[in-house]
């Protein structure tokens, strides 16, 4: 069958070139920018994202922002007549300046106005065969485009493999099949729910997207290969991926405050319940992990690492600028090739997972059993993420945890390198810090790296004699290393 597709979808592709379609080609685990996305999560009792009310229009971050901007009102009378008053007989004139809308303000309507749009797209399925031998083609996909210089919306259809591919940035390039006369089209990066996002243009002028609509089927339907059921309850989901063009600096503080009220909510409602902590008998559990601890797991679940290299802040910016913009929706969809779900990338391998160990584990947390669910729901999963910090600190050796307990923020690393790959790696941590003779109450937050002696990271801090200083981590497990060093990096921020 896959070889049947592929001369059935080449085929496709150059009839579709000959009409003038754009062929665009492009040369827990933390999720990577190489994508081979999974199926993301399908949730029954749960409707689709785009029934849900729209974000309010006015957001924490946003009052400071717009205070002062709008226009005095007028004033009906003056306590001293100016030189230029006129008689008492004709009337004033009245100028009355609009307000300048902010950048972020625009960006917050176009991708209103997008999703309004796409909420009467009907996507477009394709079946091949007949009988026992029909297919479902690939996965249609709708775009909302927006166009600078005539100010119009336009609609681009793309169907994508089916199901999602192996996928590398530089590498065999994703075929597709687009129903956009006129247009040039060309795929940017992603395979899935949450990152698959193409660049249009027309005449010359690059298009924006402000909206994506995008199927999301049930995975028990797909395995039966039941095509037409599988389109019948399809979730068309109105989504949009991160671009340059919705990236603004008040959706990044908007993210970074959003993400902090939601972890000391968890934390709260932790509190309330009065649940204990594992790793500290007779502490609460509320007080094991700080709240900028657990934030920080949000964003760097959602940063590749060769994104990090090569942009470092930046591309932390881009992930708090879609919770700043999507708030509770964003990364709902993230799904990584390990099936990692969620903001958290929560596993749980049928029923046997790491949700569910926590779920178990942690009952008077009262999560969500759902996975799907509970994953997928950023205040449930930090909650989650809470609990499996103190299930991995009771592990630990007791001078790790005692370490922690004075430095909780710092000596996070320890709990974080378990979130990111297990006990294994606290153990493998711990040899490498006694092998560099580092003392964990030495341990520091990063400081500045001096210029005329640079060392290259990721990098432990320590304090010394003459100031804080980077020491390198030896390798042990590189994923991890870059997990840690993002950890330290994003924890300033917040």
């Amino acid at each position: 069958m896959p070889d049947k597709m592929t001369k059935l979808a080449t085929r496709m592709v150059a009839c579709a070139l000959l009409a003038g379609f754009a062929l665009g080609l492009i040369g827990c685990a933390t999720v990577e920018e190489a994508a081979d996305e999974g199926e993301p999560a399908y949730i029954p009792d749960q409707g689709p994202a785009q029934e849900e009310p729209e974000p309010t229009a006015k957001e924490p971050a946003e009052e400071g922002a717009t205070a002062g901007e709008g226009e005095a009102p007028a004033q009906v009378a003056e306590s001293e007549p100016r030189e230029d008053t006129p008689p008492a007989d004709t009337l004033a004139e009245v100028v009355v300046k609009a307000k300048v809308r902010d950048r972020h303000e625009l960006i917050r309507d176009l991708v209103s106005e997008a999703r309004t749009l796409l909420r009467d797209v009907e996507l477009r399925y394709v079946f091949t065969g007949k009988g026992r031998r029909e297919v479902l083609r690939g996965r249609p996909v709708a775009f909302a485009l927006w166009s600078e210089t005539t100010q119009k919306w336009t609609i681009a259809h793309v169907e994508i493999p089916r199901p999602p591919i192996k996928w590398k940035p530089g590498g065999r390039p994703l075929q597709f099949i687009a129903s956009a006369p006129g247009f040039t089209v060309r795929h940017v990066k992603g395979t899935g729910a949450e990152r698959l996002m193409f660049a249009f243009s027309r005449n010359g002028e690059p298009l924006k997207v402000y909206g994506r609509k995008f199927p999301v089927f049930d995975n028990d339907l797909l395995k039966k290969k039941r095509w037409r059921a599988v389109v019948q309850t399809a979730k068309p989901i109105v989504y949009l991926p991160f671009t340059q063009d919705t990236l603004d600096p008040l959706f990044v503080s908007g993210g970074r405050e959003y993400l902090l009220a939601t972890a000391n909510k968890a934390i709260a409602e932790l509190r309330l319940a009065k649940v204990p902590s594992t790793a500290f008998p007779g502490e609460l559990l509320a007080d094991a992990v700080p709240a900028e601890v657990i934030t920080t797991l949000a964003v760097i679940e959602q940063t590749d690492d060769t994104d990090f290299r090569e942009k470092n802040e930046d591309a932390f910016n881009e992930v708090l600028s879609q919770y700043g913009l999507k708030r509770d929706e964003a990364y709902r969809y993230s799904v990584s090739r390990a099936q990692a779900v969620g903001p958290m990338q929560f596993t749980d391998r049928r029923g046997n997972g790491t949700y569910s160990l926590v779920v178990r584990r942690c009952r008077e947390a009262r999560l969500d059993p759902n996975f799907e669910r509970g994953a997928t729901d950023l205040l449930n999963a930090m909650k989650a993420a809470i609990c499996l910090f103190d299930i991995e600190l009771t592990q630990m050796a007791p001078e790790i945890r005692e370490a922690y307990r004075a430095n909780k923020k710092v000596l996070g690393i320890f709990p974080v390198a378990a979130y990111n790959g297990g006990p294994k790696n606290v153990g493998k941590l711990y040899r490498v810090i006694q092998k560099m003779r580092v003392d964990l109450a030495d341990l520091r937050a990063p400081g500045e790296q001096s210029e005329d002696q640079p060392v290259s990271c990721p990098c432990l801090w320590s304090e010394g004699p003459a100031g804080v200083y980077p020491l390198p981590i030896p390798k042990y497990n590189n994923e991890n290393r870059w997990y840690i060093e993002k950890y330290q990096t994003i924890l300033s921020a917040f």
